[in-house]
């Protein structure tokens, strides 16, 4: 019997020094397995968490038309120097909002570095002139009678933005708004705008005249007429036509015409 024994004792040594070779085996692939896991883990951690927090934010916008990327970013120099982390949304609304050209903002926060602004700048609905440094500068309004200036002045070329004068306005500051006795005639204004026809292409400047107890009247200058038109404040489309047909009129009576009246109902002029 112990002949037998001793080979089989051999194989069974044999057979567990192999199992016990495998099983090591696997457990150093697991072993090995289980640490790429960790330093993956590591990795999506450090790229979720670090890197955000080390990194300047990437800062694009939205919606521009006056300004280039650069004004605005030198406008928003002390928070684009933060990390994305420490990134102030909420500032970075307030600095905007200051600049008088732009009308909202908003911002958006992007995993993991950009921050997305979306700027919505005024649009001009007329154009005045403010003294500055002894000089006239040009300012616009918006249809809310917020005056702004931008870097790039859009142009009145084609008569869609008409020229007030005669404003009661002194200095300029930002978010100024004009007198609320002038709001109405910024509203027909707009409302006019907004009509496919450019009448305001006919007028090359409407003037202001402040009357007794705050009212006020309108002076309009005809783009290709050396007449003067005086009016009512109440600027309308009817008014602009009928202005239009008393100048054709009147050019064929007496060239020598330099002032239409047409207040009151009544259609007087003056050499």
């Amino acid at each position: 019997m112990s002949d037998f024994s001793a080979p089989n004792s051999r194989y069974e040594s044999l057979y567990r020094k192999e199992s016990d070779s495998d099983e090591k085996k696997i457990r150093i692939i697991k072993i090995v397995f289980f640490v790429l896991c960790f330093l993956l883990l590591v990795e999506a951690a450090v790229y979720k968490c670090v890197m955000p927090a080390i990194r300047f934010p990437k800062i694009s916008f939205m919606g521009l038309h006056s300004y280039t990327q650069e004004q605005l970013l030198q406008t928003l120099e002390p928070l684009s120097q933060q990390n994305w982390l420490r990134f102030d949304s909420a500032q970075a609304v307030s600095i905007l909002s200051s600049v008088s050209a732009i009308e909202s903002v908003s911002v958006v926060k992007h995993f993991p570095d950009t921050v997305v602004i979306s700027i919505v700048e005024r649009s001009p609905v007329a154009l005045t002139f403010v003294s500055k440094d002894n000089r006239s500068i040009p300012v616009q309004i918006d249809k809310n009678g917020v005056l702004f200036s931008t870097s790039g002045e859009k142009s009145a070329i084609d008569g869609s933005v008409p020229i007030i004068s005669g404003l009661p306005i002194e200095h300029l500051n930002n978010g100024m708004r004009i007198p609320v006795k002038y709001r109405n005639l910024i509203d027909r204004i707009t409302e006019i705008q907004n009509l496919p026809q450019k009448y305001f292409a006919a007028i090359s400047e409407i003037c202001v005249i402040p009357k007794e107890y705050g009212n006020f009247e309108l002076v309009l200058f005809p783009a290709n007429s050396h007449v003067r038109v005086l009016t009512d404040r109440a600027l309308t489309i009817e008014a602009l036509q009928y202005m239009m047909v008393v100048l054709d009129v009147v050019k064929s009576i007496d060239p020598e015409i330099s002032e239409i009246d047409l207040r009151y109902g009544s259609v007087s002029y003056r050499k």
